[in-house]
């Protein structure tokens, strides 16, 4: 895709998304002519730190191809100053112009730091870095009274969204100039849509406002 706004990037996104729903994905951008094309250098429309899930592979769920999304996943999605470099570098090297945290229904992540914060459950290792990242939305939660999971999956992709903006100065000077918008999206891992759940920045289009797609981008 040629540089564009974050607008039409998140619109390729959703459009991509619809086409997997409805099983009709067009698998752009996976041949050996792009992967020649590609070897020289790369220009990704979007950056998306997304959950480690393995059901979540965005190039496939976003019906993308090599070279059209920098992807940086970790388990929750959580935020480490290696991720913030990552997603800096794709905005103010590469030119990404969209920022999506992608989070999904039954995480594990959240639901490991949910039983810490409810029943005292305490993980190992470095498992534990992870769920104490999470913290933070589990007790942002509660303290807003929700207590459904979709509610709480929902408020930790703001938070990574809102955190994002908080501690990387580049990135907010992005978003408030126009150049870069940020997203939160919550999937759906049994019906496979993508849903705007947050956004910081200029995206609005008619496909942004609606959580949906066209049948083709």
């Amino acid at each position: 895709m040629p540089r564009t706004s974050p607008a039409v990037a998140l619109d390729a996104l959703l459009a991509g998304n619809t086409r997997f729903v409805s099983g009709v994905p067009l698998h752009p951008n996976q041949d050996a002519a792009r992967r020649t094309e590609l070897a020289p250098g790369q220009d990704p429309f979007a950056v998306i730190l997304g959950c480690s899930d393995s059901r979540l592979a965005a190039e496939i769920i976003f019906d993308q191809g090599l070279g059209d999304l920098f992807v940086v996943r970790t388990a929750g999605h959580v935020l480490g100053t290696e991720v913030l470099g990552s997603v800096e570098y794709a905005t103010s090297v590469l030119g990404a112009r969209l920022i999506v945290v992608l989070g999904h229904d039954s995480c594990g992540a959240v639901a490991a730091a949910r039983a810490a914060v409810e029943d005292g459950f305490s993980a190992g290792g470095f498992v534990r870095d992870v769920v104490e990242r999470v913290t933070p939305s589990i007790l942002a939660a509660r303290a807003a009274g929700l207590t459904a999971d979709g509610d709480i999956i929902d408020e930790h992709i703001r938070h990574t969204v809102d955190l994002i903006l908080e501690r990387s100065r580049l990135l907010s000077e992005q978003v408030a100039s126009g150049e870069v918008a940020v997203v939160g999206l919550g999937y759906a891992l049994s019906v496979g849509n993508a849903r705007v759940v947050t956004a910081r920045g200029d995206v609005r289009t008619d496909t942004a406002a609606a959580g949906t797609g066209p049948a083709a981008a």
